[in-house]
């Protein structure tokens, strides 16, 4: 049976934290925000959240603090070097949304339940769209009364929420895997643009075309028409798959794992990066194809 929630800290007010925040918030939550932004945590004040001054301050006797930051060394800064997990209630939850390698994650979990409070490894994807809308996947990993006492918060965020384990790592493993799926899809749909492309043919028909035949996937329906457009919003950056897929590697490398289309792909989105792009969408690794294959121009 699933807990009650009715404070929550929430630390990392980005492009998907912000509207996971504002989803908390529309729950009835108490939510209180922090990020190194203050104009984020001006937008969730307007939203009906709490601005906080510090993660530590977000975190102060809540009853589950959220953490939507980059990286593992984010959330250990977080927690440790400024105070947020003293602050936090003493039966209170850890759940760290970010995608991070398995070892951190359980290096991190030893470290948050050593002081007696729960801790989740519960990364997300369905990225800005899914954010919004209250949509996400939510791979939640640690034992089963800490997943049921914070599940209200990740029913909040998302509509498809799996408890995938019993030690957190098992969520990053899940994510891993999922992130090793998206980098390469978005990749092949770069690869098969650029040869219509290079043939001539009108990739808009054969967006059309793919989008309706046994050759369609979520990724190149969602992708496919931001490698249409010259420089499209970002929704999610090059170099987040660039980190992510450098995750899928060492993990591959940590099980003596093969990994080759996984590697290819990193391959071209570090080279998208390289060039200077690594803060463009991450469709437009399609450039690096271009690149190679002096298709057409996107400077």
């Amino acid at each position: 049976m699933a807990g009650v929630v009715t404070t929550v800290g929430f630390v990392g007010l980005g492009a998907m934290g912000l509207p996971m925040a504002r989803n908390l918030v529309q729950r009835g939550m108490q939510v209180r925000g922090f990020d190194m932004r203050a104009n984020a945590v001006a937008a969730l004040a307007e939203s009906g959240g709490v601005a906080a001054a510090s993660s530590a301050e977000a975190a102060r006797g809540a009853d589950v603090l959220l953490l939507m930051v980059v990286n593992a060394a984010q959330a250990e800064q977080v927690l440790f070097a400024g105070g947020a997990l003293d602050a936090l209630a003493p039966s209170g939850i850890v759940v760290l949304m970010a995608t991070c390698p398995p070892g951190a994650v359980a290096a991190l979990a030893a470290r948050v339940t050593a002081t007696g409070r729960g801790f989740l490894d519960a990364p997300v994807s369905g990225g800005v769209a899914g954010a919004t809308n209250a949509t996400l996947s939510v791979m939640a990993a640690g034992p089963q009364d800490t997943f049921a006492a914070a599940k209200p918060a990740l029913d909040a965020v998302g509509d498809k929420v799996f408890h995938v384990g019993e030690r957190p790592g098992q969520g990053a493993v899940v994510k891993t895997v999922n992130q090793l799926l998206c980098g390469v899809h978005i990749a092949v749909v770069a690869e098969a643009f650029s040869l219509a492309a290079k043939l001539g043919v009108d990739l808009n028909v054969i967006l059309q075309i793919m989008s309706e035949s046994a050759a369609s996937s979520w990724m190149l329906k969602n992708r496919g028409p931001r490698m249409l457009q010259h420089d499209p919003e970002v929704t999610s950056a090059v170099d987040i798959f660039v980190k992510d897929l450098g995750i899928v590697l060492d993990a591959g490398r940590e099980a003596k794992a093969a990994l080759p289309l996984a590697a290819l792909a990193h391959q071209l989105f570090l080279a998208t990066s390289g060039r200077g792009e690594g803060a463009a969408d991450d469709s437009q690794v399609i450039r690096t194809y271009y690149a190679m294959n002096a298709g057409p121009r996107r400077d």
